[in-house]
């Protein structure tokens, strides 16, 4: 009787729970609310906070998950904050892109498969804007999601900045680490620490031997654009006192010899080869600086900035781009000066920068990957790659090494961009 008692006394609770439960499943597990949190911005930056490659299931048919693991561990391995979404055709578009970031809330390189559509988006820290577009650009027309996808991961990788995540190495829950493996594990780690300790040493003490040489190769050339950008201040017939002089001049005048100071200064102080870009960078500024007075004096339109002669910095800016063709490579446009534009528009050869290397004297695009930052302070943001492609120096420059080794060599002049897209 007692238990008969206890059992119908237990009936009403229980059957509320079972009720409860039911309502909790039909709301949480069919119906509208969970169609929406699988395609909700929030939940895609959920998921890349977790991991770089969110697949969105109404689009599992453009990328496999083996596929989507292996560009997984690709940029895991290379610890960059690059995020790649793949996405339905018929996924709205508006603001996607900085709703994505600001819901994630890491700074980085989001990349977006939509449909048959590609587009990305990065914070200037990580990638300029032109170099994006150029990204992109590299792999439109690719014929399917996984070869665009895999290009454009090969290739940012190696032009990005930045750190991955922490959160993508966080453990997600579960039964955790037993303290019997934890043991196992640090004595392991104790055994070899000395050793590993002993590697390191030796590998950044080869690398920074590697680091000093680079340089002083460099400085041969640096040295040589210093000095040639004195002789033209030296050859400049101008006093900022004489008759003609107005304002616009005499700040033009200042901000070359101030370049010309700066590039002295940070030269002394490089330690390192990346160090270079300051330098050169100074070096157009002056240049371009010169060429504005030379154009106000002679009372003719002002020049618009564009960057320095490819063949030769030292011959000043560019004034137009011409179709050149390096022996063995494919045709591109660079920018020349006009006396280089005119010896190609009459098929003769432009006259070319070169420099020492372990081959002799070569053009600078061809004598090593030491000349990678002297050239990104020339020419910066996202153009030098497209210059080099197809070059000795293009390639080292895309490979993971020479980041580590000296620096990626391209300028960041802003420009990240998380509106539009599409």
């Amino acid at each position: 009787m007692l238990s008969t008692r206890r059992a119908r006394g237990f009936a009403g609770p229980l059957l509320a729970l079972v009720l409860v439960a039911l309502t909790v499943w039909t709301v949480w597990g069919a119906g509208a609310p969970r169609a929406a949190a699988a395609t909700g911005v929030s939940t895609i930056a959920d998921a890349l906070r977790r991991d770089p490659v969110y697949v969105d299931p109404a689009a599992a048919a453009q990328l496999s998950p083996a596929d989507a693991r292996a560009l997984e561990r690709q940029i895991e391995d290379a610890d960059k904050p690059l995020f790649i979404a793949v996405l339905p055709a018929g996924y709205p578009t508006a603001g996607l892109f900085s709703d994505l970031r600001t819901a994630t809330g890491v700074t980085g390189l989001y990349a977006v498969r939509l449909g048959d559509r590609f587009d990305a988006r990065a914070d200037s820290s990580v990638l300029p804007r032109t170099a994006v577009r150029n990204l992109v650009g590299s792999v439109d027309g690719a014929s399917d999601a996984k070869t665009q996808l895999s290009d454009f991961t090969d290739r940012a990788l190696t032009r990005m900045g930045g750190s991955a995540p922490a959160s993508w190495g966080a453990p997600g829950g579960g039964g955790g680490i037993s303290s019997s493996a934890l043991i196992v594990a640090g004595a392991v780690l104790a055994a070899g620490g000395a050793g590993a300790y002993t590697l390191v040493r030796r590998s950044r003490r080869r690398r920074a031997e590697e680091q000093r040489a680079a340089l002083e190769r460099l400085r041969v050339v640096v040295d040589e654009d210093i000095t040639a950008f004195g002789e033209e201040l030296d050859r400049l017939d101008f006093h900022p006192a004489e008759a003609g002089a107005d304002d616009a001049m005499r700040a033009d005048y200042e901000r070359a010899l101030d370049a010309y100071e700066q590039a002295k200064t940070a030269m002394a102080a490089a330690a390192r080869p990346e160090d270079v870009r300051a330098v050169t960078g100074a070096l157009e500024d002056g240049r371009f600086s010169l060429a504005s007075l030379a154009a106000r004096r002679e009372g003719g339109p002002l020049p618009e900035r564009r960057p320095p002669c490819f063949f030769d910095p030292r011959h000043g800016p560019s004034v137009a781009d011409a179709a050149w063709t390096p022996p063995g490579g494919a045709t591109r446009e660079v920018p020349v000066c006009a006396a280089d534009a005119t010896r190609l528009a009459d098929g003769r050869d432009p006259v070319i920068r070169e420099v020492d290397s372990d081959y002799g004297r070569r053009p600078y695009w061809e004598a090593g990957p030491a000349y990678g930052p002297w050239a990104g302070g020339y020419f910066g943001g996202g153009i030098l790659p497209g210059l080099l492609v197809g070059t000795m120096l293009g390639s080292m420059m895309a490979a993971p090494s020479y980041a580590a080794g000296y620096g990626a060599g391209y300028g960041d002049f802003g420009g990240g961009d998380f509106g539009g897209g599409f």
